[in-house]
């Protein structure tokens, strides 16, 4: 069984979706969204520094529409993606992406809602200086405590020997200075608030009014949400779990759980990839791996669909 993962904030890079421009219908479908969401996808995503990308309003519309333009490629219509993909993820912002490619939102309406996402959360992340950094190594139940003693909130349980704290500046200065036991490393991320915290209630508000105007259909694929890694049938419960899931922790390790019981056999992870293909590789030994970095990699992910991806069911089942 096939599962399809779209990436999270932080795996932007500059001039990552270059190569993609040269790809029959890309260019015109990053026009037609950037005219509805008043940004312009593919200067950002070509010729944009790594300080202007990383603005979260910038972001997170890039990262969408890399995963949903790359997708395609391999799934042009719903009928392929049911038919090839078992389950559906994305981590955090790639959320998104799984809800436009299981059918809850029309792209579109995707982009628009990530457009809002992303401008909330950055307005939420400027009333404090915060930020976020990865935690390598250590056990859980050490590491938890830990970051709660020093006012932290552990935003995203990644699994595989990762936790992502997130927090102030300060907070975050004193865990730098004082780590966990049996933590290898801490590496701050390219981010530019405490995602998935108290933090970002202001953008959960924001959020909330924003999505009553949308029309969400049940998902056509099984999707796997970040707040508790299961598998949500709902189309408006997806949305509000989006809405939701802006203030409160990601749990990627219990997603890639359900990936396990469900069957996995392949994680094909979507542009731009490699972080979630990273984690798995550590988290689901035996379950072949491919990210989609470029149109290069295109060939051998049509290799890998055609020979672990096999017939989903109901997204019920």
């Amino acid at each position: 069984m096939l599962v399809l993962v779209a990436p999270g904030q932080g795996a932007q890079t500059p001039g990552f979706l270059t190569p993609w421009l040269d790809l029959p219908g890309v260019e015109d479908r990053l026009r037609e969204w950037s005219a509805a969401i008043g940004l312009d996808l593919v200067h950002y995503g070509t010729n944009a520094d790594a300080d202007e990308i990383r603005d979260t309003a910038v972001a997170q519309p890039l990262l969408v529409a890399s995963a949903l333009v790359s997708a395609r490629q391999l799934f042009p219509t719903a009928e392929d993606f049911t038919r090839l993909v078992g389950a559906a993820a994305g981590h955090s912002v790639g959320e998104l992406a799984a809800a436009a490619l299981t059918g809850v939102l029309p792209e579109q309406s995707a982009m628009e809602l990530v457009r809002k996402r992303g401008l909330a959360m950055a307005e939420a992340a400027a009333i404090t200086e915060t930020g976020m950094a990865a935690l390598l190594g250590g056990d859980p139940e050490v590491v938890v405590p830990h970051l709660e003693k020093l006012g932290l909130t552990p935003a995203n349980v990644n699994g595989a020997g990762q936790i992502v704290a997130a927090g102030t500046a300060e907070q975050l200065a004193a865990l730098a200075e004082d780590k966990p036991e049996g933590t290898r490393k801490v590496v701050a991320l390219k981010v530019a608030g405490a995602f998935h915290t108290h933090h970002m209630a202001p953008a959960v508000s924001a959020l909330e009014a924003a999505v009553q105007e949308l029309s969400p259909a049940d998902p056509h694929t099984r999707y796997v949400s970040n707040k508790d890694g299961g598998v949500v049938t709902s189309g408006a419960e997806v949305v509000q779990r989006l809405v939701g899931q802006v203030a409160n922790p990601v749990r990627w390790d219990l997603c890639m759980e359900t990936f396990k019981e469900l069957g996995v056999t392949a994680l094909l992870e979507v542009a731009p990839g490699g972080t979630l293909t990273g984690l798995a590789k550590r988290a689901l030994p035996g379950v072949k791996t491919l990210a989609l970095k470029s149109p290069a990699d295109l060939d051998a992910a049509r290799e890998l669909i055609a020979e672990y991806a096999a017939p989903a069911g109901s997204p019920a089942e």
